[in-house]
């Protein structure tokens, strides 16, 4: 047994705004202590703090004998996430689907800001480390899926693929549950929309090519930045941004719609590049875009803060105070309509800037749909055939 020991304290409640942006942010002194560089390796979070349910938050603490240096670095473990039911539903008015399937939980990209973070801890498990290292996946998703497509009384409409994890992890390579899941959605004639920041897209483009044919099928490639090193330690795991980029491409010659979503944008980070990711989009054969502000629910805002001071401290200040100056005061703001797009002259700017790049470009000047006209349901299992 390491002889390393855990502080435990009782856990403090999460709440929306610390205080001043220029305040030194209570984490860095007691509980989100920044887990050994060695040991994070290729990971975009910086701690890996307790899930907000558990009752004690635990901390790794140096006793004197150097025994920290003895704990392994973290290491990417996936278990089977055993579920009955793969299609989620949700009635957000903000967004444009009702229904979504995300093939695992977790995400191995490591991307630091993303807001799926705190799903974690209803794991009993951190939103930190813990969420791009212990993930789940769903092996039963296409049998899963097929059997609820096959449902009396199931009415077709589009599903979204990527909303909360990406179908496209690296994990995705050897296990094939994304594949699978289209394969279902092809003999099915089912619609899908598909968002993810990863090139293994392109693997399924003989699937995906026969579906858009039928109009099924639409693909969202999220491009954060095109600057390398900014996107490496933003999104350690994901695909570079050149790779993003030549996916779209791919993609369009292949006759699938594609979006480019410039996502999240980040004030005094990113946002500046706004105009350059989509002319590289649109000279990539893309024809659609949409972009989304940075959102910072729950625990996503301490790990996006710790990450910021660690890789950019002399922009802490800047961007925070921008941050609140979109979020009515608050480091986010999840009211409806606005909790994507913001409020305030910053954020109706960015807005501007966004249309009026893609009117020059020529983007978003026909959006794309997709069609339920072609639904089979799929026949159930075991369920007796027609003589006729």
């Amino acid at each position: 047994m390491s002889r390393a020991s855990s502080l435990a304290r009782r856990r403090p409640p999460v709440t929306s705004s610390p205080g001043p942006a220029d305040a030194a942010p209570s984490s860095f002194v007691e509980l989100e202590v920044a887990i050994d560089r060695e040991r994070r390796r290729g990971r975009g979070a910086q701690s890996n703090a307790s899930g907000r349910y558990e009752i004690e938050a635990r901390t790794a603490f140096d006793d004197g004998w150097r025994s920290l240096d003895e704990l392994p670095p973290f290491k990417t473990t996936v278990a089977i996430d055993t579920a009955r039911k793969v299609i989620t539903r949700n009635d957000s008015p903000d967004i444009s689907f009702d229904r979504s399937i995300n093939p695992y939980r977790g995400c191995e990209h490591g991307c630091v800001y993303c807001f799926a973070r705190p799903t974690h801890a209803y794991l009993g498990l951190s939103p930190g480390l813990d969420f791009e290292s212990k993930l789940y996946a769903k092996p039963d998703a296409p049998a899963l899926l097929e059997k609820e497509l096959a449902a009396d009384g199931y009415e077709p409409k589009m599903i979204a693929i990527g909303t909360n994890t990406d179908p496209y992890q690296p994990i995705e390579r050897d296990r094939k549950i994304m594949r699978g899941i289209l394969e279902v959605l092809e003999r099915a004639a089912h619609p899908v929309g598909i968002v993810t920041k990863s090139a293994l897209v392109t693997r399924d483009i003989d699937i995906l090519s026969r579906m858009a044919k039928r109009n099924l099928v639409k693909v969202a490639i999220s491009v954060t930045s095109l600057d390398p090193r900014l996107a490496r330690t933003m999104e350690p795991r994901a695909s570079t941004p050149m790779r993003r980029l030549e996916a779209l491409r791919m993609l369009s010659e292949a006759g699938i719609p594609t979006t480019v979503m410039v996502a999240p944008v980040i004030p005094a980070l990113n946002d500046c590049e706004i105009e350059r990711i989509l002319d590289a989009a649109a000279h990539a054969g893309v024809r659609e875009a949409n972009y989304v502000l940075l959102r910072l629910p729950l625990e996503v805002r301490d790990l996006f803060r710790e990450w910021l001071m660690a890789n950019y401290p002399d922009r802490y200040r800047h961007v925070f105070t921008l941050i609140r100056d979109m979020r009515n005061g608050r480091d986010y703001d999840s009211q409806w309509g606005t909790r994507m797009k913001g409020a305030g002259p910053m954020a109706w700017m960015i807005g501007r800037r966004f249309e009026v790049a893609c009117e020059k470009l020529g983007l978003n000047k026909k959006r794309s749909k997709l069609t339920t006209e072609h639904f089979a349901k799929p026949e159930r299992s075991g369920q007796q055939l027609s003589l006729f």
